[in-house]
């Protein structure tokens, strides 16, 4: 008996244990509310066949990672009791529950041994024989090893399980609502810039990640885009073991959602009911867009906390995309948070340009995406001279050269912080006050050519 027949044989005794465990589920519908932030909100609507008076009913197929204390039910009558259940069955877990009872072991010839199982340490296991000598095994995972029964306490599935007091007997609704970890989803958007840099097609893509320990079929899908402030919990027993993704799947179709204005969040309804199986990415497409007008800038942030490096110290621009969010430029829909990918066509196929996060962003504002650095746009920054006017005026020249390699004509925003208490006293360039310690200067350089900001500035402590 190798390993894999071992591990066969133990898959055949759960499907057999959750089958003599398990009631069909009449599931009347079932929500699923997922969050930005490891959170899933679900509403489970079943029929139970429940009998008058005290007894006990089993909801099976909830998530391994719910959170008990945020269980709601309501049915036509009394709750007395609920316990979850999570003590899950495995190997090593029936094993330690036959602590000084009777198993039985066939090694890989056919050979069969019995005895009193005493302990149990990862692969090895001590027994005591029928004569009453100890049999030591350094290696379970040769031997196929049969047990009496399932032990009690033991389950195939997390469960629910209430004692409830019922005036009549019948097929009655019950309606659970809990609170899980394990879920969540995020946006990517991926859009393509035209050949002449003042356009792109947008598309959305929303990714839902299910972690939580139960598959959601056939359920009502809402996202909630938003900020929500939970208080995060201790972890428990039951968050193990299904915080890995094995699966993707992909849907894509125009306008899948819809979406609403929701207390001081947007949400998003899925227009058709879909499954969330468990360990699972499913992407769904948010929205399309075309001929979006853009407009790229060079970007240059001078002053000693915005530079922009390399590794041989040379000062970088940033090339910046932006677009206004409104309707009239073919948008006017609150964005997601979420990563933006660039392409763009050299002639023969897309190419990847660069990506950019962007927060959760409302209507009717801009977005700005920082794609990359200039590659033929150098930005070299010195300070030329110092004046000490007295112990409380200080007054600096700063030098800042644009080279431009590009054959076109630029413009380079050069954003300085200058901090606090400061007055420009020249410039040869002019600039716009952005706020109370930034000002832009907006550099013209002709292609193949060189420009040079000089300004002074004072400052008055």
């Amino acid at each position: 008996m190798n390993m894999k027949t071992l591990v066969g044989a133990f898959i055949l005794l759960l499907i057999i244990l959750s089958a003599s465990q398990s009631q069909p589920i009449e599931r009347k519908a079932l929500y699923v509310t997922v969050y930005n932030n490891n959170l899933g909100v679900i509403r489970d609507i079943r029929n139970f066949n429940i009998k008058s008076g005290i007894s006990e009913i089993n909801m099976t197929d909830v998530a391994q990672l719910i959170d008990p204390t945020s269980v709601n039910i309501k049915f036509d009558g009394q709750v007395l009791e609920q316990n979850y259940r999570y003590d899950l069955v495995s190997l090593m877990k029936i094993l330690e529950k036959y602590i000084d009872k009777s198993v039985s072991m066939v090694s890989e010839q056919g050979k069969t041994i019995e005895g009193t199982l005493l302990s149990i340490n990862n692969s090895q296991i001590v027994l005591r024989t029928s004569s009453g000598g100890l049999l030591m095994i350094p290696d379970i995972s040769k031997y196929q090893i049969t047990v009496g029964s399932l032990p009690e306490g033991l389950i195939t599935k997390p469960s629910l399980v209430w004692k409830i007091n019922s005036k009549n007997a019948g097929n009655k609704e019950i309606e659970l609502s809990y609170q899980t970890q394990g879920m969540s989803w995020h946006t990517e958007y991926v859009a393509v810039l035209d050949k002449t840099d003042t356009k792109i097609d947008l598309n959305s893509w929303v990714s839902i990640e299910n972690n939580s320990g139960a598959t959601y079929p056939e359920a009502v899908l809402k996202l909630v885009a938003g900020d929500v402030n939970i208080i995060q919990p201790q972890p428990f027993r039951g968050y193990i073991d299904y915080m890995e993704k094995n699966a993707a799947t992909f849907e894509s179709a125009p306008q899948l959602f819809e979406e609403k204005a929701f207390f001081e969040y947007h949400i998003y309804n899925l227009k058709n009911p879909t499954t969330i199986n468990q360990n699972e990415t499913k992407q769904i497409s948010l929205f399309e867009a075309k001929n979006i007008n853009v407009t790229k800038k060079y970007l240059y942030r001078s002053g000693s906390y915005y530079r922009y490096y390399s590794p041989d110290q040379t000062n970088k621009v940033a090339v910046v995309i932006e677009f206004e969010n409104k309707e009239k430029n073919g948008l006017g829909i609150p964005f997601p948070k979420g990563k933006v990918r660039l392409n763009k066509s050299d002639g023969q196929s897309l190419e990847f340009i660069g990506e950019d996060m962007i927060d959760h962003t409302p209507k009717d504002e801009k977005i700005k995406l920082k794609v990359g650095d200039a590659f033929d746009i150098v930005a070299e920054e010195k300070e030329v001279d110092h004046q000490s006017i007295s112990d409380k005026v200080q007054e600096y020249t700063y030098e800042v050269k644009i080279k431009n390699r590009k054959d076109e004509n630029i413009e380079v925003e050069v954003e300085r912080t200058l901090g606090r208490n400061w007055d420009i006293l020249s410039s040869n360039i002019s600039y716009e006050k952005k706020d109370s310690q930034t000002v832009i200067f907006k550099v013209k350089v002709d292609k193949n050519k060189e420009q040079t900001l000089n300004f002074k500035v004072r400052y008055a402590y």
